[in-house]
């Protein structure tokens, strides 16, 4: 039941297929792995002398232009995380923020959340400011070695000479065919002769090539505070949006401290809010105080006490989580050691009585998203996550740049007087992961994953694995995943043994199969070995 991808490190000129790890001997410059395409370029950095940052933002760039359901420089979200045996780890906070004009009514919500004709997830409503660039170019400034307009190349080729449809991209295509139908910017780039790209057609966007042409030249900060910010916030107004030139030139990617574990010898290191990641370590911190890496990984129960670790973090998540500027987040308090003792104990009862405990879900459906990891030979490691949301974001272009704009709009809660409720100039919650793990300064392991809801779940399940179980690498990513969103729900993969399944559906979940996020994840071994894997 895995899923296949392929890593491509031109360095070192060696593939790997991803539903396993495999140990690979160093490269001459290190390795990025994620998007084929988007490796491809990133490991050409690498080989050209580039460190890490060059390598995963030249990755970023391409797979922006590439990964056209999934990703693109009008996207939002996410996180980039960073460290090396030399450099304190820190994060790099490039989330999507709401215009000025944001009012949490906007939406006129009904009382589930659901709001009439999805106009918070499709349409131009549904876009806010997009933050990838702003959060790349931080990157280099602070840590990368080569020039952005050198970086930028690989993508402008790539939107310039064009590139052909596969079979997954035609079907995303065909699926948002109607809402591309009423945008004339997405109706132009996507549609011909008023019917979708199909596989095997060739796709090129000349008019990103030359926007992307014209941040070479003029910088990142056209984007923001230039000519492109003017175009872009002109075609918001053409077209009923809120967000303005004002909008664009307030808009700041952010250097933020990552949120720390330590845990059987390994700190894990992650970003604050608004990203996912708080919830995979409040989940973490529990398994730390049940000692649950002492527990016989065979028996049912072990998986119960993990299952009920996770379900306690996505309550306080859906109810208590947003952002921080805007909320009073308890971000300190999830994560301490009080807190933790306090949910082992309901924990224990929860196994003792063999009964869950008691909660909630608020579920909505995610995806469409890109993770890169990259390590060079210095052992500098960055893990990178971005994307438009759901398949095209907003499902809108702006005319004439080719620009896709994602919908970050849409992972508010639309209903007034919530923590992650829609407000002027707040960044609402994600799901995205990125994360770097050390052992000391010695060891390095980057991992994040893709899947909207479905990526803190997944983390959470490598990590116990790998850190808490001390499986290898390649195990931890093989092991069988579990999804919950709090409340009874569970969906398990196939691998699961029998007895653990028939043990959650006695203690009262109802229990379907399916998948899990994907997730890709290079480590560094202390004599500067990698190993890859991804699922």
């Amino acid at each position: 039941m895995t899923t296949r991808r392929t890593f491509l490190t031109s360095s070192a000129g060696w593939l790997l297929a991803s539903s396993s790890a495999a140990r690979a001997e160093s490269t001459a410059r290190g390795l990025l792995t994620g998007h084929p395409e988007a490796a491809e370029a990133g490991n050409a950095v690498l080989a050209a002398g580039g460190n890490a940052v060059d390598a995963i933002v030249a990755g970023a760039l391409v797979a922006g232009v590439v990964a056209l359901p999934a990703t693109g420089i009008g996207g939002y979200g996410g996180h980039l995380v960073l460290a090396s045996p030399k450099l304190k780890p820190i994060a790099i906070d490039f989330n999507t923020t709401a215009p000025a004009a944001a009012k949490p009514d906007m939406f006129k919500a009904e009382e589930q959340g659901k709001v009439a004709g999805g106009a918070n997830s499709h349409g131009w409503l549904a876009a806010g400011v997009p933050g990838v660039l702003a959060g790349l170019q931080l990157a280099l400034d602070k840590f990368g070695t080569k020039p952005f307009a050198d970086l930028l190349k690989p993508a402008i080729k790539f939107a310039s000479d064009g590139f052909p449809i596969k079979k997954n991209i035609a079907a995303s295509f065909k699926a948002a065919a109607g809402q591309f139908a009423k945008d004339a910017g997405a109706a132009k780039l996507f549609l011909k002769s008023g019917e979708p790209l199909a596989e095997g057609d060739t796709f090129r966007n000349p008019d990103l090539a030359r926007l992307l042409e014209r941040l070479a030249e003029k910088g990142v900060a056209d984007f923001y505070t230039g000519k492109t910010a003017e175009a872009v916030a002109a075609a918001f107004k053409k077209n009923g949006g809120l967000v303005t030139v004002a909008d664009f030139a307030a808009y700041r990617a952010l250097e933020v401290t990552p949120l720390a574990l330590d845990w059987c010898g390994h700190t894990i290191h992650t970003p604050p809010p608004t990203s996912g990641s708080l919830t995979v370590l409040q989940a973490l911190a529990t398994l730390k105080a049940l000692e649950w890496e002492k527990k016989d990984p065979k028996e049912p129960a072990t998986t119960q006490f993990r299952l009920e670790a996770l379900r306690v973090a996505w309550r306080d998540r859906l109810r208590s989580l947003g952002d921080p500027k805007h909320f009073d987040v308890p971000i300190a308090e999830l994560i301490s050691e009080k807190h933790a003792q306090r949910t082992a104990l309901k924990v224990w009862d929860a196994v003792r009585s063999g009964k869950p405990i008691a909660g909630v879900s608020d579920c909505r459906p995610a995806g469409g998203t890109i993770h890169l990891c990259a390590v060079d030979k210095d052992g500098l490691s960055v893990a990178l996550t971005f994307t438009h949301g759901e398949s095209f974001g907003a499902q809108v272009a702006v005319d004439g740049l080719g620009l896709v704009l994602g919908h970050g709009i849409s992972r508010f809660d639309p209903r007034p007087g919530r923590a992650n409720s829609i407000g002027p100039g707040k960044k609402p919650l994600h799901n995205m992961c990125p994360t770097i793990v050390m052992k000391g300064d010695k060891r390095l392991l980057a991992l994040g994953a893709t899947g909207g809801r479905r990526i803190p779940n997944t983390l959470f399940d490598v990590l116990s694995y790998r850190i808490g179980q001390g499986k290898p690498l390649a195990e931890a990513v093989k092991a069988p995943r579990i999804h919950t969103e709090g409340d009874l729900n569970l969906t398990l993969e196939a691998a699961w043994p029998a007895a653990t399944v028939d043990h959650l559906k006695t203690v009262g979940y109802t229990v379907k199969t399916g998948g899990a996020a994907t997730l890709n994840a290079i480590e560094r071994e202390p004599d500067g070995k990698l190993t890859a894997a991804a699922r």
